[in-house]
């Protein structure tokens, strides 16, 4: 059987453990910090996505049921449908409070998704043409 020699600095660090130690120290040391690397990745992903949700808006004057219905929080096909027959019986809505006044549809429902609301031209009142400039009649 062979023997090996070991360097004096080897044999040291063989008796007392320490190259042991530092390794497990540097081990620790890179766990933690791919830990920390994974969790803010994750972490950024998340916030990120959830950005990306909040930012999903809908025009309550030109959108379809559809549309109410996969945009707004608490409003299924149903309450879409009836915010619909609302803005066709009584007109463009002015505000997103206006919403409230919708059968099935409180105040509570129009904070949760007040961020999510646009309230812009009906297409009926954007497809007409602007009124012409009436011309004043003068007397001769």
């Amino acid at each position: 059987m062979e023997s090996r020699t070991l360097s004096p600095l080897a044999e040291e660090t063989a008796r007392d453990g320490s190259h042991t130690k530092s390794r497990s120290t540097t081990m620790s040391f890179f766990n933690t910090r791919l830990l920390k690397i994974r969790f803010t990745t994750l972490l950024l992903s998340l916030l990120l996505a959830g950005t990306a949700l909040a930012t999903d808006k809908v025009n309550i004057n030109t959108a379809n049921a559809t549309e109410l219905d996969r945009v707004l929080l608490n409003v299924g096909p149903t309450k879409a449908e009836a915010i619909v027959a609302y803005r066709k019986q009584n007109g463009a809505f002015r505000s997103p409070e206006q919403l409230a006044m919708v059968k099935g549809i409180g105040l509570k429902t129009v904070e949760k998704n007040r961020d999510r609301i646009l309230v812009g031209a009906s297409p009926v009142h954007a497809a007409l043409p602007a009124k012409p400039a009436q011309r004043m009649a003068t007397k001769r």
